[in-house]
């Protein structure tokens, strides 16, 4: 077993790289070589990247790519997406540009409300619980007056508190369920704060009255099903074909009754969804597991999307829990992130959402059209070429050969391989 490294975070930068390379690589020099490659030469970007964490010692970088043509909402966007997937960008580009001719994406935010929980064990009488929170429920809510201040100010704010028995699922176990509006801020730091000072006030005032309450813990959820946004796309059943559209709403219909399908369907709408959430500085991790619970909000896993036909209008839309920032956090501080917000003219959280959610349903149309179509491999390896050549050290003269070859033959990596290993023989 390795020694401990003991006292890692108050090393310098330049010391915790030759401590890790020296202890867990054979060629140390090469390693450190390459961690440095990726230092930012702005000395000023740099200590500001290295502060945005802990124990930082380089950057890792990912494309900042653009996806032209977005008519949401009656307004040409470029959206910014942050992804590796070589072939996410282009899927959501073209979805974008077929749809910007038949009225583009149309969206509407049903509730932007947010959600934290005081988790918490009383041993008594139910009754008595209610008629206590009941009692002390504004003296809970005005403990958190100096922090709520400024958030009132904006029009934000606590908007409700309730009392949750949960007791018939966990003994003793209770809920104090509070409900935020926090305008264009994700909220999280807000909320939890809000929600520590609830949990204080609520020990001392049980205290006071000689009940026992015992605060496990104080929380945001991720969770965020009031957090609704819609987008969807619609055009005449002509416009798009009979039988792709029986066959489109069939491919939805399964991810909607098979829950092996279902994860792939939905996480094809996520690659378009994290992309633009990360971009415009957003926590990913929240975004994706709030998402992915809302798809089983009815017991069962299912497409997050929802493709019919009404009246000879074929109709593709999507719900999703969105909670999202466009002030605080890194929205202020990353440079890019801050490019990615101008670029889509600093919107609000709501317009935010809105661009997010049609992202998702671009990338998701794309995915079931070549589905249906000429199967995901075909346009997925054609987009991957670049990496196979890269992959093998191609020139670019060589690159230029082997995409021209291919441009019409399906791609792999071993026909790549050979194709490159014959010019080579040549």
């Amino acid at each position: 077993m390795s020694e401990i490294i003991d006292g890692f975070s108050k090393l310098s930068k330049e010391e915790k790289v030759k401590i890790i390379c020296d202890k867990y690589f054979k060629n140390s020099n090469a390693s450190i070589k390459t961690i440095k490659d990726y230092w930012n030469k702005n000395s000023k970007i740099q200590k500001l990247h290295d502060e945005f964490t802990e124990n930082t010692i380089s950057n890792f970088y990912m494309p900042l790519s653009i996806a032209p043509n977005f008519l949401i909402d009656g307004e040409f966007l470029a959206i910014p997406m942050v992804i590796e997937e070589s072939s996410v960008v282009a899927a959501a580009a073209s979805s974008a540009k077929f749809w910007s001719n038949k009225g583009g994406f149309k969206t509407k935010i049903f509730s932007t409300e947010k959600v934290g929980h005081v988790h918490f064990e009383f041993e008594g009488k139910k009754k008595i619980l209610i008629d206590f929170f009941n009692s002390v429920k504004d003296k809970l809510l005005e403990s958190t007056s100096s922090i709520t201040k400024n958030m009132k100010k904006r029009g934000g704010g606590i908007t409700s508190a309730d009392l949750i028995d949960k007791s018939f699922e966990l003994r003793n176990y209770y809920q104090i369920e509070v409900k935020f509006e926090t305008i264009d801020s994700m909220g999280a730091n807000f909320i939890n704060s809000c929600l520590e000072q609830i949990a204080e006030t609520l020990k001392k005032l049980a205290s006071n009255a000689d009940l026992k309450i015992d605060v496990i813990m104080s929380i945001l959820s991720n969770y965020v099903p009031m957090c609704i946004v819609e987008s969807s796309v619609s055009c005449s059943i002509d416009e798009i074909g009979v039988e792709f559209a029986n066959k489109f709403i069939k491919a939805v219909e399964i991810a909607n009754s098979d829950v092996s399908r279902a994860v792939t369907h939905n996480k094809g709408i996520m690659n378009g969804v994290d992309a633009v959430v990360i971009a415009t500085g957003n926590d990913f991790r929240a975004v994706a597991a709030g998402v992915h619970a809302y798809a089983a909000k009815d017991g069962k896993y299912k497409s997050l999307s929802k493709a019919e036909i009404i009246n000879d209008t074929f109709k593709f839309s999507i719900r999703l829990p969105l909670a999202l920032g466009t002030v605080g956090g890194l929205t202020n501080l990353h440079p890019l992130v801050k490019w990615c917000h101008e670029l889509l003219g600093n919107p609000n959280a709501k317009k935010l959402m809105s661009c997010v959610a049609s992202t998702g349903l671009a990338q998701n149309f794309a995915a079931v059209k070549s589905l249906i179509t000429t199967g995901i491999q075909k346009g997925h390896m054609k987009m991957h070429l670049l990496n196979i050549l890269n992959q093998l050290d191609a020139n670019e003269k060589e690159k230029n050969l082997t995409v021209k070859f291919f441009k019409d033959k399906k791609i792999s990596y071993h026909d790549v391989a050979n194709f490159i290993k014959n010019l080579r023989l040549k």
